[in-house]
């Protein structure tokens, strides 16, 4: 996934979730954030940040959109509208390993109360996809989520009852940087998630956790990494 035109800037502060305070070029603009998770680790006064410049948009309110920040020598795009994409595109192009017979693959496919990422075929079997972006690292050890998920738990449980149902059930969690080793259920932060998560995976439920290659220019799949699902995550 490539964005059009990308500038860098200097973190200052953000004020809700929707936006932030960058200095770009020498001055202070606010910018559109396109992620509403909380990011705290990340978002700190005087971060490198990268921004999609979108003023060529007339129905926005903002110029800019803030999609990658500088975690030491490490970027980290934070950008949520990303991830489906990359895992969408992975497996078309047959970048994800186990997944290289498929025949079709469609977006946004629903199964009882739930509408999930990626909806898949493959000459043999069909099924549905959970993707989540991973934005939280800390120590070369990446988590999810950063913050409550009611509604990511009960879209994993429903995938359970897909299962039963003869479908291929997988939860993805795409990691939005290079640089973890291993991935981990976030215990401490949401337990009920987490514990619908390592259900799943008792229940023929696949938990797959990929890097990304992140770039100024954009973001595409890189690797699969480690997962453990019982280890506490600390940061």
């Amino acid at each position: 996934m490539k964005y059009k035109k990308i500038l860098e800037g200097i973190f200052l502060k953000r004020p809700n979730r929707f936006i932030a305070h960058v200095v770009i070029n020498g001055k202070e603009e606010i910018v559109h954030v396109k992620n509403t998770g909380r990011c705290k680790e990340l978002l700190l006064e005087g971060a490198k940040v990268l921004l999609e410049d979108c003023s060529d948009n007339p129905n926005r309110k903002t110029k800019y959109s803030l999609v990658s920040v500088w975690k030491d020598d490490m970027l980290v795009n934070i950008d949520s509208q990303v991830p489906n994409a990359v895992v969408f595109n992975g497996l078309k192009n047959g970048e994800i390993e186990g997944f290289e017979d498929i025949k079709l693959v469609k977006r946004e496919v629903s199964f009882g109360n739930s509408r999930y990422d990626i909806y898949f075929e493959t000459s043999k079997e069909k099924g549905f996809i959970e993707v989540k972006g991973v934005t939280l690292e800390n120590n070369h050890i990446a988590a999810f989520p950063d913050a409550p998920t009611e509604r990511g738990r009960k879209h994993v449980l429903e995938m359970i009852e897909a299962a039963k149902e003869g479908y291929i059930g997988v939860i993805f969690f795409l990691i939005q940087m290079q640089g973890p080793k291993e991935f981990r259920l976030n215990w401490k932060m949401d337990e009920n998630f987490s514990k619908a998560v390592k259900l799943a995976s008792e229940n023929n439920i696949k938990v797959l956790a990929y890097d990304s290659i992140v770039s100024g220019e954009g973001i595409k799949i890189g690797k699969p990494i480690a997962i453990d699902l019982n280890s506490i995550f600390m940061i």
